[in-house]
């Protein structure tokens, strides 16, 4: 048994598989006469005080603003190595995913947009279809083995990094609630001494995780999103120490909790949708249908339109083995939303339940779909025999 398990957490779709089980359960709990339990769950309140700081949340928030900081402190973590010493570390490098990323967050936005024109509350969510979810994505094109080009596999990589990069700017910019500026003033302070600890080399990791943990609080009380915190905090954490590196010691520490605890998790508290009382014509009206259009032909237009573009006219070039068709295929993969679209839906529609749920609707069904379209794409695109690596990392 232990066997067992070992391998398939060592399966690249290990985490995919997780997430795509505990969405699974969650739908079937909120649908079936377990609902009760389920959302009792949900709403387990959960307290922790020190001194006047009272944080008294449910359990659905605790994960939500709680646990995905962490998942962000990985993609900070994950963001700042790219950016140093991986696949975005040069112009060159960086340009091709670069614009990919950008097309693919523009077009599903500019789709649900236009199918939810005249709808004040409903543009709200204009940013649900403009993510990619990694682990999901990622875990399906595992499915395809080392048929798969390294190129390929470092392009899909490398876009979906810069493609949370972006919905993190989009948290911060759009998606905030009235801002205090005394908790602002002291997340400001702790930010101002996780920099100082970054410059004066300082390589054990407790003062950062503790800085980090009152940046945390601080930008929680202040109205942003809580798990921008997790993101600063992993770019101050420094890449190089005297004798390793605290970052990729962290970074090795936190992938297993987020990829088999945390994101199945936020699966299970998030996907659990009630189908209780919907209509074939609720499932059909705008906010759904505006973010699958966006995932199901924003992402695929947006990136492989750029790509195509940038190519054309000189400004990048292809990856080493890649062929227009393959990244047609990837970009059919990227509308795979998910994690990120789930947890943006939460903020554009925190105070409207009925248009949170339809938006997860959406996602679920946008996300399955392109998932299927995108494995499909790519087990007839790519060669039957094994892809020599066409590059070294």
């Amino acid at each position: 048994m232990t066997y067992v398990l070992k391998r398939f957490m060592a399966m690249e779709s290990a985490g995919g598989i997780l997430l795509m089980v505990a969405a699974m359960i969650a739908m079937l709990m909120a649908n079936t006469g377990l609902s009760e339990i389920y959302q009792g769950v949900l709403d387990t309140q959960i307290q922790l005080r020190i001194s006047s700081l009272d944080l008294d949340k449910t359990l659905a928030h605790w994960v939500n603003d709680g646990l995905m900081a962490v998942f962000f402190l990985l993609i900070g973590l994950e963001v700042k190595r790219e950016l140093v010493s991986g696949t975005l570390s040069s112009r060159e490098k960086a340009i091709f995913p670069a614009l990919a990323a950008v097309g693919g967050m523009v077009f599903p936005a500019l789709w649900f947009l236009l199918l939810n024109q005249g709808e004040e509350i409903n543009q709200n969510g204009w940013a649900i279809p403009t993510a990619t979810d990694i682990a999901f994505a990622l875990g399906v094109m595992a499915l395809l083995g080392k048929r798969v080009p390294l190129s390929l596999k470092v392009f899909l990589l490398a876009l979906a990094i810069i493609d949370d990069l972006g919905a993190i700017i989009i948290i911060a910019l759009f998606y905030n609630h009235g801002m205090s500026i005394p908790a602002l003033s002291v997340a400001a302070l702790g930010i101002g001494g996780l920099f100082w600890l970054n410059r004066a080399q300082v390589n054990n990791l407790v003062p950062y995780l503790i800085l980090g943990w009152i940046v945390w609080a601080a930008v929680l009380k202040s109205g942003v999103h809580a798990t921008l915190a997790g993101v600063i905090l992993g770019f101050l954490i420094p890449m190089y120490g005297r004798t390793f590196s605290p970052s990729r010691e962290l970074e090795h520490f936190l992938h297993p909790w987020c990829a088999f605890f945390i994101l199945p998790l936020f699966a299970f508290v998030n996907a659990g949708v009630s189908l209780q009382g919907l209509s074939l014509s609720d499932l059909s009206s705008a906010v759904p249908m505006g973010v699958m259009a966006g995932l199901l032909l924003g992402k695929p237009m947006g990136i492989f339109l750029t790509c195509w573009v940038a190519v054309r006219i000189g400004i990048a070039q292809l990856p080493t083995g890649v062929c227009m068709r393959q990244i047609f295929a990837v970009s059919m993969l990227c509308g795979i939303g998910f994690t990120m679209s789930i947890l943006i839906s939460s903020l554009a529609f925190a105070h409207h339940a009925e248009l949170a749920n339809l938006s997860r609707l959406g996602i679920l069904m946008g996300s399955t779909l392109a998932a299927t379209l995108g494995y499909t794409l790519l087990h007839r695109i790519l060669p039957q025999h094994q892809v020599k690596p066409a590059l070294q990392l």
